[in-house]
This record gives structure tokens, C-alpha cells and sequence, in this order.
């Protein structure tokens, strides 16, 4: 949808939207300090609760991992989404119909209508009804019973099926069509659901006498079916039917299992491919709860866009492990995934079981433990791209073998770490069977576009620049610093942070304090920032009510200083309720400004004693004047302080 979205429809959105019972669907909260939550972060593990929620501000923010931000920041994060698409989520819960804008302010020209927000709407709803009509159809006897059977002897129960949304559709061609029917859906909104297909004699119910699994969108709105043949009757010889592309689906913007791996995805930094529905309920259940599927076609570019979404910015910390059958086809599909390891800043693994078993078989055949360990023995996906390539090759003849190391050799030529390139080059020689090491590496240069000769790995297409990386999990991803923390243990760097968490957290309370305290009150560089941020926002005199408070702050903030402000706009303050709060913020402020008038009145008395009265009488009567005014600045503190 092009445009802007509009200003004030975006400031709606998140005045309508409470954070707290956003974040509360993914992550369980429990009261903390005066108008705060506290929660497990879900973006990384940890047992001790240190992930906040101030709905006051409208901010989230992880003490642990240092992750922060707004409703719509959380949304993103947690369900691996663009800012776009972030907000037209959160607007549709809110009700708020979003405008586009161009950069100059004037109204954009919508793709799709005015009704393509509508449409949606009915689309979803649609796909909604008829989940819960199948999964009401495979509790039924007659036919759905083979589907029952189908499920119980790959290991499924009937509570299983239901955790996945699992149902049956009816083999007649109607029975779907008249339940939509019956809850007002129109001719046309059925045939753009792809729910119905269209023949000779008008609509009939695409899916029939199959059994069902929903494909959810990472929000958890059913998109889509894919569907399973059961019956040796049914006239439609593949074995699994999947809806067709629509305004609401996508094939290759679609990852089965996702709305369920997201939040597991998003804290440990795993993403496991599998290959079909039922490979990613084994995996759910057999706890390896990060395993996703493609949806009738192959893992492609948009794929990973959205698993590196997914994944974040943890680049050699975070991994995607494919798991592929044994057999040809299996390879051919690891090597295919290969080719899109360029697009991860993920480390890519792959996970084969041995004898070629997928893992609903795997766990069907040796339990939960099995299909656990499987992952656990992933290897790096560029070692089985070369050794699948070498493997079709005679390595017992000299011929066999040079054919086998010019079709491997490009594959390390294009690792993109060179320590590892080199190893990997060690490897082909002995793989081979050459025995000659210095060959190899040559000719694995040729292939990087290196000087044949030279140190391996120098230079030459095969490294590309910017992205090297370690081969193992948690190799030392490069992170941007961290502001430094204030000394926690020096009273006085304390209570500049609990000052400027007052004035971000209730700028009523200490406003026409704060307002006096000049920049230099604070002590520490990192607080004078905020400072200067909070008077360019306006200065709590002037602070908006809610969110957009912080917020204002926040465009005055980038960097370190912008993480500091998150972090002090959320951190509990030390007070039983409102009432003691008021008395606390401004006592605090009092004493702070006391405290500068302190430090400013021994500063002048220095300077005075320094000066020769005598020979400088006008600078002596200058800086004497000084010190009478800071005096008592200093005593006009200390009695507010005493006062409150």
C-alpha cells in the first residue's frame, strides 16, 4: 500500500491500544512496581523476571537483554513484521481506519480501493468459520473417521489435532459452501477465499473428503488450508491440495507453524525448516518448538526474508537448521537451500537422519528424544552441500576425483569465512582422496578469484565483504555498545536517574522544579543528555498526557541516549502508590537542585578566595554578589526539602 500512513491515524492507534494487553498474549505478566508489569522476556531466555511493561508510557523495556520500544515496536519484534504492517495490525484491533499520505502531506492513492481493508476483514473471517466447521467435521462419525486414523497412527491424539487446528472436510461438494452461506459470506467473497473452486455448474467446495490443517499468518488468522488425500476415490491424484493464492495468502510469503515457533523463535534464535505439517507437529511435540514448513512450494528468497526477520539482528548468535529426507530429492533440496545462504546473516545448518526417516516417522519410530537429538546433530549446511556434491562422483579414479573437486571446489570457494574456507579446502583434499593439499587449495582459489599460491582465502569473490563469520552457535556476533551504566553504587549518580525517571514517568509531580535545575545539575554526561532532551521535548511543564510524553522525548534522543531514556521511562520507582510518589518526586528534585546549589556555591567561594580584593575590586564585588545569590538559592532548596 503506497503513502505514508498519517500522523494523527498512527498517534490513534497507539492512544487506543494498551501495550500491556498486547504484550499480555505473548508473555505472562504479573504486577511489579507502582503501575508496572514484569514478565519472562520472549526474546531471550532467562528465569528471572526482568522484561517491564508501563502502560503510563506506553513502553516495554528487557533490563536483561536491553531490548525496548512502543506497542508497535513490540509487535515487530515479536512477530517478526515491518512497521507497516505492525501498525495496520494494531489499527485493526483498535478500530482506527488508517490514511496514507505522500511526503508532502497530501492523500495517497490506495492499491486495491477503498474496500481492500474490508475485504480482508470478511477473507479472514471466512477462513475463520470454516476452521471451526472442519474441526467440528472430524469429530463426526462416518468418513471422518479414516482421517481420525490417519492421525493416530502417525502418533497424533485428538488433543493434538485440535492444538494445530486440524480438520476434515466433507467429501460432499457442498457442505462447506452452505455453512458459509448460512453466515452471510456473498458468491464473490467465496470464490476470493479460495475456499471454493469454480466448475461447469457454479462453486463447490475446493477441499473434499481431506483431512485439513489451517496455515495461519504469524498474527494467527488463517490464511489458507493445506489438505492430505485419505480416500483411493478421490479424483484429484495428489497427495496434498493447498488453497490457491488470494488477497489474504501468499505461497511464498507463508510459513506453516509460524504463529506458533514465533515467540520460541524469537527467544533462543532458532529457526527449524521441516518439510511438511505433520514434520512440524511431530517437532512442536516433541518439543523442538522453533519448526516451521513451507506450504506447497520450495523455501525460497521470501522465505528467508522472513526467517532473518524472524531471527532478528543476532547474526552468528542465531541459526536456521533445514531438515531434508535422505534420499535424492532431500539433496537436491539442501543444495537448493544452499544457494539462499547468502541471505542469512544466520549461521545455516542441516539435520539428515541417517536412515532417511522425516521426523513424524523419526518420532513415530523412536519418540519425542529422537527428533530432539536430530537437531542437536545438525552440521553445518555448506559440509553436506559438499560432501552431497562429492558422493555423485566415482572417487576411486583420478578422473572421478578432479570431476568431483571442480564441482565442489566453488562451493568452498563461496564460504564466506576465510579460516573456515581454508579448513573447508583441507577437508575437500581429504574427502577426495587427492592427498595433496597444495593442489586442492589452488584450485579453490581459482574459484574465489584469488591468485593461485597465495594464502587461501585472500581476496576473490568467495569472500565477500562485511559478513565473517564463525561456524558454530553464539560465534561472537558483533553488537552495537551499550550505553555505559551509571554507578549504581554512587548516591549521587542514583539520584539523577531516579530524577529523570520521575520527570519521564510522571512529569506532573516535579515539573516546575525540574524546570529549574540547570544542565550542569547532573553530574553525569550520559544524564545531562536526557536532560537536554527532556527541556527540548518542551520541559515537563508542557509534557503531553501518556504516551506521547516519552515519545516527544525520544525525537530529541538517538543512540545511547535514546536507550537510556527507554530504559529509565520503564525502571519501578520506589514508591507504595501515587500519593507517596508525588511527595518523593518532588523531595528528590529539591534535593538534587540543593545539592548543585552546593557544589555551585563552594565553586564561587574557591574563585572568591582566589581573587585580591584589592587589586581586583570589581571581580571580588562580582563574585561576592555571586555567592550571596547561590547562598540563598541553596537555603530556598533546603527549606522546600524540609517543607515536603
Amino acid at each position: 500500500m503506497p503513502g505514508l500512513i498519517h500522523p494523527d491515524d498512527l498517534r490513534a492507534v497507539k492512544e487506543r491500544v494498551r501495550i500491556d494487553e498486547v504484550v499480555a498474549e505473548q508473555v505472562t505478566l504479573r504486577p511489579g512496581g507502582v503501575g508496572s508489569f514484569k514478565g519472562l522476556c520472549p526474546f531471550h531466555d532467562e528465569r528471572t523476571p526482568s522484561f517491564t511493561v508501563r502502560p503510563a508510557v506506553g513502553r516495554w523495556h528487557c533490563f536483561g537483554c536491553g531490548e525496548g520500544g512502543d506497542v508497535i515496536e513490540f509487535v515487530q519484534r515479536i512477530d517478526g513484521t515491518t512497521f507497516a504492517e505492525a501498525v495496520e495490525r494494531l489499527a485493526e484491533r483498535a478500530g482506527v481506519a488508517l490514511r496514507r499520505v505522500d511526503d508532502d502531506g497530501r492523500p495517497a492513492r490506495r492499491a486495491g480501493g477503498a474496500g481492500a481493508g474490508g475485504q480482508r476483514q470478511r477473507l479472514l473471517e471466512a477462513h475463520r468459520v470454516a476452521e471451526a466447521f472442519y474441526a467440528e467435521q472430524l469429530e463426526q462419525p462416518g468418513p471422518a473417521e479414516t482421517a481420525r486414523r490417519f492421525l493416530a497412527e502417525r502418533g497424533f491424539s485428538r488433543e493434538a489435532a485440535a492444538r494445530f487446528g486440524v480438520g476434515f472436510a466433507p467429501a460432499g461438494g457442498e457442505a462447506l459452501l452452505r455453512h458459509l452461506r448460512g453466515a452471510g459470506f456473498t458468491e464473490e467473497e467465496l470464490s476470493a477465499s479460495g475456499l471454493a473452486g469454480q466448475g461447469q455448474r457454479g462453486l463447490y467446495d475446493r477441499f473434499r473428503g481431506r483431512l485439513v490443517w489451517p496455515i495461519r499468518d504469524v498474527s494467527g488468522h488463517t490464511v489458507a488450508f493445506g489438505a492430505r488425500r485419505l480416500f483411493d476415490d478421490d479424483r484429484i491424484e495428489a497427495k496434498y491440495l493447498n488453497s490457491p493464492e488470494t488477497p489474504v495468502y501468499k505461497k511464498s510469503q507463508a510459513l506453516y507453524g509460524l504463529d506458533l515457533a514465533k515467540r520460541d523463535i524469537a527467544r533462543t534464535k532458532q529457526v527449524v525448516v521441516v518439510e511438511g505439517y505433520t514434520d512440524v507437529m511431530a517437532c512442536h511435540l516433541a518439543g523442538v518448538t522453533t519448526a516451521v514448513a513451507t506450504c506447497g512450494t520450495a523455501f525460497g528468497e521470501e522465505h528467508a526474508r522472513i526467517v532473518q526477520r524472524m531471527l532478528g539482528d543476532a547474526q552468528g548468535a542465531a541459526e536456521v537448521v533445514f531438515t531434508f529426507d535422505g534420499d535424492a530429492a532431500g539433496q537436491k533440496a539442501a543444495l537448493r537451500a544452499f544457494e539462499l545462504d547468502q541471505r542469512f546473516t544466520s549461521q545455516t545448518y542441516v539435520a539428515v537422519e541417517p536412515s532417511g526417516q522425516d521426523p513424524c516417522d523419526l518420532r513415530l519410530s523412536a519418540g519425542d528424544a529422537a527428533v530432539a537429538a536430530l537437531v542437536a546433530g545438525r552440521v553445518p549446511l555448506f559440509e553436506f552441500a559438499i560432501r552431497s556434491t562429492i558422493s555423485r562422483y566415482d572417487l576411486g579414479s583420478d578422473p572421478g576425483r578432479l570431476a568431483a573437486l571442480d564441482a565442489a571446489a566453488p562451493i568452498v570457494a563461496s564460504i564466506r569465512d576465510s579460516g573456515l574456507r581454508q579448513r573447508y579446502a583441507v577437508n575437500l583434499d581429504r574427502w577426495t582422496g587427492f592427498l595433496d593439499e597444495r593442489f586442492v587449495l589452488d584450485r579453490v582459489r581459482r574459484h574465489a578469484g584469488g591468485p593461485a599460491g597465495g594464502p587461501a582465502g585472500q581476496g576473490g569473490a568467495g569472500a565477500p565483504a562485511g559478513r565473517e563469520r564463525a561456524g558454530g552457535r553464539g560465534g561472537g556476533a558483533a553488537t552495537a555498545a551499550a550505553p555505559p551504566a551509571a554507578p549504581l553504587n554512587d548516591a549521587v549518580a542514583q539520584l539523577e536517574r531516579w530524577v529523570l525517571a520521575c520527570v519521564l514517568q510522571a512529569p506532573w509531580v516535579a515539573g516546575e522544579e525540574f524546570t529549574e535545575l540547570a544542565g550542569d545539575a547532573f553530574g553525569l554526561p550520559a544524564h545531562r543528555a536526557v536532560h537536554d532532551a527532556v527541556t527540548a521535548a518542551g520541559g515537563p511543564l508542557e509534557a503531553p498526557e501518556g504516551p506521547a510524553w516519552v515519545e516527544a522525548v525520544l525525537g530529541y534522543a538517538d543512540g545511547p541516549v535514546a536507550a537510556l531514556v527507554q530504559e529509565l521511562a520503564v525502571t519501578d520507582l520506589p514508591v507504595r502508590d501515587e500519593e507517596e510518589l508525588e511527595r518523593w518526586g518532588r523531595s528528590l528534585v529539591a534535593t538534587m537542585a540543593g545539592q548543585a546549589a552546593t557544589r555551585a556555591v563552594a565553586e564561587v567561594k574557591r574563585r572568591l578566595w582566589s581573587i585580591d580584593a584589592n587589586a581586583q575590586p570589581e571581580e571580588y564585588r562580582d563574585a561576592s554578589a555571586e555567592l550571596f545569590r547561590l547562598e540563598a538559592a541553596r537555603r530556598a532548596w533546603q527549606e522546600r526539602v524540609q517543607g515536603l
